[in-house]
This record gives structure tokens, C-alpha cells and sequence, in this order.
């Protein structure tokens, strides 16, 4: 579980790293690290990344369509962390 942690902020970073544009400044990849333990391992989601996840509700689907951590994006914990936050699952 921590290698899967550490390959997800890796990720992570890397994306937000190499993003560029206006859209990609207001999609900040990075600031879901938060929300590693609920996303990799089906932790329950701290208030923290529920914060994180609807700061970054509108970048899910760019996230989902991304190779590097779409696999991270779809996943039922990921599901399962929108849904403990209150937010609706994106349709993309």
C-alpha cells in the first residue's frame, strides 16, 4: 500500500509538473495527494480531501482522461471517496 501511495504522488507531481495552459493552473493534480490513502486504499476520506476534491471537481474528467493516474481517477475507492465527500461522480 505505501509503494501504491508513493507511485500515486509521484504521478501526481509529474502531471502537475508538466502541465501547461490556463485550464491545467486551475488543475492542480498535486493537491489531491490528501487524498492518497482514500483513493488508493479505500481509507475513509479525510475533511482535508474532501476539500482538496471539490477544489478540484471540475479537473475529474481531464484527470480521468490522463494515462499516468486515470486508473487512480476511476477506481471504486476513488468513487467511494467522492461519494463519502458528498460529490457527485462525473460523468466524462
Amino acid at each position: 500500500m505505501a509503494k501504491a501511495v508513493a507511485v500515486l504522488v509521484a504521478l501526481l507531481l509529474v502531471a502537475a509538473a508538466s502541465a501547461g495552459g490556463a485550464a491545467a493552473q486551475q488543475c492542480d493534480a498535486a493537491g489531491l495527494a490528501v487524498c492518497a490513502p482514500a483513493i488508493v486504499g479505500g481509507a475513509p476520506p479525510t475533511g482535508a480531501c474532501c476539500s482538496s476534491l471539490r477544489a478540484q471537481q471540475g479537473c475529474f474528467c481531464q484527470y480521468a482522461r490522463n494515462p499516468a493516474y486515470s486508473r487512480y481517477i476511476k477506481s471504486p475507492a476513488a468513487r467511494g471517496a467522492l461519494t463519502a465527500c458528498g460529490i457527485a461522480i462525473p460523468r466524462c
